[in-house]
Formats: C-alpha cells, sequence, structure tokens
C-alpha cells in the first residue's frame, strides 16, 4: 500500500465562507499515483469543516443559513467569554461538522456523484489563510 499527503493552502472570508476544493483534491490524487484506495481530506484549526455538497449558489447560499439558524454568530458562549475574540460560535458549528471526510478513490479519481463537490467551510470571524492536509492511501 502507498501512502501520499500533500497540503493545500486557501484564503478564505470567514462566517462560513464556502469554497470548492474539489478540483484541488482531485489534483492530489491523480499526482499520488494511486489507482485504489481512499482520500482523506483535512482541515488544520479548530473552526472549519470539510464535507460535499452540490457547489451552486443557492445551496451555498442555503447553508449558509441554516448554520446561522442552528448556531448563530450572536451565541453567548463561554468560549467568547473566556477569551474574548467573539468566536465561539465557529468552534461550534466546525465540531457540529466536523474537520475532515474521506471519499472513495477508483480508476485514479475521486469517487463523486454528478453534482457532489468537496468543499470546505471557514466558521471564524474574520478571514484565514487555511492549510488543508489532502492523504491518498491505496494500491498504483
Amino acid at each position: 500500500m502507498k501512502v501520499f499527503g500533500e497540503e493545500i493552502c486557501l484564503s478564505t472570508n470567514g462566517f462560513s465562507d464556502i469554497r470548492d476544493i474539489t478540483d484541488k483534491v482531485r489534483h492530489c490524487v491523480k499526482k499520488s499515483g494511486i489507482r485504489e484506495g481512499l482520500v482523506h481530506v483535512f482541515v488544520i484549526g479548530s473552526t472549519a469543516s470539510i464535507t460535499s455538497i452540490e457547489y451552486e449558489p443557492a445551496l451555498v447560499q442555503d447553508m449558509k443559513n441554516i448554520l446561522e439558524k442552528l448556531i448563530p454568530k450572536s451565541i453567548r458562549s463561554h468560549h467568547s467569554e473566556t477569551w474574548g475574540d467573539d468566536n465561539g460560535f465557529s468552534h461550534m458549528r466546525a465540531s457540529l461538522m466536523g474537520p475532515g471526510t474521506s471519499f472513495p478513490v477508483t480508476g485514479g479519481d475521486v469517487l463523486l456523484g454528478t453534482w457532489q463537490q468537496i468543499i470546505v467551510v471557514d466558521h471564524d470571524n474574520h478571514p484565514r489563510n487555511r492549510r488543508i492536509f489532502i492523504q491518498v492511501m491505496g494500491v498504483e
């Protein structure tokens, strides 16, 4: 079995900014030479998430709206009161969604549905430079 890893960087705007990273993940899989296995995509940090959706403007807005309803920016948090950074909501959103997820690799490509893309969601309360680690495991 072969393991290949690569870190990518991405500038985001915070407040659940959603970015499509599918092409970057696919590029990493192709670069790895792995034909059959898994790719794990992990965002480094406690205020962002990785998931998949149909990346189109209406659904991106729906996702932001539901996150705001579930855990509003204005929610009182002990974290924000303790540290004074007013980003307790971002930690809660990130914990709810999770920092990473895995996708099958088959035929040297990520197995995704027709309308399925891999996204990073930056929940923090200011712009960030996000580090995302992509690890591909499998056989050539």
